[in-house]
């Protein structure tokens, strides 16, 4: 169960991003303080409408087109400065998709490498409580098919630091590919990697399951 007056802290690509706003300016600050329409705000929304008398704080700071290498660049500003009581990570769709349309390949080692990095820091530093999303793909598109080659073992890494960090973990891969057996995977998503509203909130309801417990 999420304790009271604590804050959630949301990191990855553009799955968490959700269009959210960056900079708005507040009382002559500006700060990137929107979350988005992803499952992030979901989140917020629920805990708001049901939990509102904990007064949990909920920050997004994913950042669209992001690998494990920008989070590390940008930890002490995007991660541990903010604090969280508890952090959540979803990241590695693009350290796999840049090697296909780039030819920018983060290799297995250097993807665990970067992620092993963070966590330690946030472990370290904060103390903080820590979820780990896993990195997926939805088949609605054939010409990602072969992504899995590379996905897969990101994948085993993100659930072999789960296990290594005593880290939450949202087995989404596994999730996705069960739900489009019940359903069209364009339900879910349209490119295979961004989620449709109905897929951010299958998201947001795992994560809620998972974080709810108790």
């Amino acid at each position: 169960m999420i304790k009271e007056n604590s804050t959630i802290l949301f990191q990855g690509d553009s799955i968490t991003d959700a269009g959210r706003t960056y900079d708005i300016q507040i009382e002559g600050c500006v700060t990137p303080c929107e979350l988005g329409t992803g499952y992030p705000s979901k989140v917020k929304q629920f805990l708001d409408t049901f939990f509102k008398e904990k007064n949990i704080t909920v920050l997004n700071r994913g950042i669209s087109g992001n690998r494990t290498i920008d989070l590390k660049n940008r930890w002490d500003e995007d991660c541990i400065d903010l604090k969280p009581d508890y952090l959540s990570i979803l990241i590695g769709v693009n350290d796999t998709w840049r090697r296909y349309d780039r030819n920018d390949i983060t290799s297995v080692e250097e993807y665990e490498a970067n992620f092993r990095c963070i966590l330690k820091r946030a472990k370290d530093e904060l103390n903080c409580e820590i979820v780990i999303l896993e990195p997926f793909i939805i088949p609605t598109d054939s010409s990602k098919d072969c992504w899995y080659e590379d996905l897969v073992w990101k994948i085993q890494v993100a659930r072999k630091l789960a296990r290594e960090f005593n880290a939450t973990f949202i087995p989404l891969d596994g999730a996705f590919a069960s739900k489009c057996v019940e359903m069209e995977p364009s339900y879910w998503s349209l490119d295979g990697v961004h989620p449709t509203d109905a897929g951010h909130s299958f998201i947001a309801r795992l994560w809620l399951d998972m974080m709810l417990k108790g």
